[in-house]
């Protein structure tokens, strides 16, 4: 099973007053992930600006090197490059694949997260796919996103040509049930700040 953690560091660390009190928590958060064996850390860190997220994905991709865990950046390619991280994880809405491959060729990593299985079918040359939300989580709730549920997840696993990881409202006693649809492993946030807080 693929294990990605996506990083969200004011979640991670609600009491904390800076940036660089955000940053310690995310770059323990990430030293224990790949102790752990995590799989992917996705950096999700939206509002910072380009040197702020690329010196932290320098960080990231330094406090776990040696391991087999690899930092792959949310939608910025030039952070991606800058950084030289194993890849970018596009947003539904975002660059196409093609486009994103010639900057990032193999064996540097491009996901892209879906939401249904036209989606998934349009998504040729990515490495993975992400789909959700499959539960309410505390990042989207039922009245803000339209769930796909179980059903809906296996859909997408079925039209895909690659492997597909489920996000959303993932917790550990849905876990086989998630698993039972075919994906190939969970992406989460919730999930690994919990079990990471709970083994340290």
């Amino acid at each position: 099973m693929t294990r990605c953690l996506v990083t969200d560091r004011r979640r991670l660390s609600p009491e904390a007053r800076s940036f660089d009190a955000e940053r310690r928590g995310l770059v323990e958060q990430s030293r224990r992930a790949a102790a752990a064996g995590v799989d992917l850390i996705q950096v999700r860190e939206r509002d910072l600006d380009a040197a702020d997220l690329a010196a932290l994905v320098a960080e990231l991709i330094s406090v776990t090197a040696g391991s087999a865990t690899r930092v792959v950046v949310n939608d910025r390619i030039d952070v991606a490059l800058a950084s030289h991280a194993a890849g970018v994880h596009l947003r539904s809405d975002s660059v196409s694949i093609e486009a994103a491959r010639r900057l990032l060729p193999p064996p540097r990593l491009v996901g892209r997260s879906i939401h249904t299985v036209e989606e998934a079918r349009a998504a040729a040359g990515a490495d993975y796919l992400i789909a959700g939300t499959v539960f309410p989580s505390a990042s989207k709730d039922a009245c803000s996103v339209e769930l796909l549920g179980l059903d809906g997840l296996r859909a997408i696993v079925n039209a895909s040509a690659v492997p597909v990881l489920a996000i959303g409202g993932i917790t550990p006693d849905r876990i086989a049930d998630v698993l039972g649809t075919g994906v190939a492993g969970i992406a989460a946030i919730g999930l690994f700040i919990d079990s990471l807080k709970t083994a340290s």
